[in-house]
């Protein structure tokens, strides 16, 4: 039976993710707490992964959400409130990224990729697996952490999730626990996943290793007129409004 198995966070967009035991979802769609804030340079585009390859290097880890420890290479941990301490937490990052840097939050919505679809991206367990299988010497954990999916269902096959979207147009709904989902199409990746999630060095022929094995793997009743390429994994969400304050709680049955 498919079940909710883990619940992942990102609260500073690109930066380390947080697992948790439960997460509320917010009257956006998107779940609280994730991607509530974002990196901005002087002239407000996103400091991410897809631009700057060394935010791999930044490790971080949260506390009640309004923490954060922060630490490259090379250097001690240190501690910022995100409200009280925000022009400092700044300033470190500004020193970190050798240019000039803002963070920028949104408690309603945070800032997803795909806002027409903000709402938590999924993937299974299996799927993890069987994808980390194709490149030797990478784990499950370390492609949880290059793909980046916020919910992760076990008790199923690989590529299960591909069952939740549909053809172009349509979308299909599916239930977590008391939480209504509308699936709505499989997430382009960018050039995050080619890297190691801890060192930013690119994996090598990455991208043309995994369009092949994707395209080989896609179970036959996967609606493959959403594959334009086949750089995508994982599914992209919208909830109803109806859905905001519920929570979703790891065991969550799913369907």
């Amino acid at each position: 039976m498919p079940y909710l198995a883990k619940i992942l966070l990102y609260p500073i967009k690109s930066l380390d993710g947080i697992e948790v035991e439960n997460a509320k979802v917010l009257a956006s769609g998107a779940l609280q707490h994730d991607r509530e804030f974002a990196i901005f340079d002087k002239v407000q585009r996103l400091v991410n992964g897809k631009r700057n390859a060394k935010i791999h290097l930044l490790r971080s880890q949260f506390t009640l959400f309004n923490r954060i420890s922060l630490q490259f290479p090379g250097s001690d941990s240190q501690q910022f409130h995100l409200d009280e301490q925000r022009q400092a937490l700044e300033a470190y990052l500004s020193d970190f990224f050798g240019f000039a840097v803002t963070l920028a939050q949104n408690s309603v919505m945070g800032f997803p990729d795909d806002t027409n679809s903000p709402g938590p991206t999924v993937i299974s367990t299996a799927t993890l697996a069987e994808v980390a299988s194709w490149f030797p010497g990478l784990s499950v954990d370390e492609m949880r952490r290059r793909i980046r999916a916020n919910i992760e269902i076990d008790g199923v096959p690989p590529f299960w999730e591909d069952r939740l979207f549909t053809e172009q147009g349509d979308v299909v709904s599916f239930r977590v626990g008391d939480v209504c989902f509308y699936g709505v199409n499989p997430c382009q990746r960018c050039v995050v996943p080619t890297r190691d999630s801890y060192l930013g060095e690119a994996y090598p022929n990455f991208q043309k290793i995994f369009m092949k094995q994707r395209q080989a793997t896609l179970p036959e009743w996967v609606a493959s007129s959403r594959f334009n390429h086949f750089f995508r994994l994982s599914v992209n969400t919208r909830l109803p409004a109806s859905e905001a304050g519920k929570i979703l709680q790891i065991g969550n049955e799913v369907v």
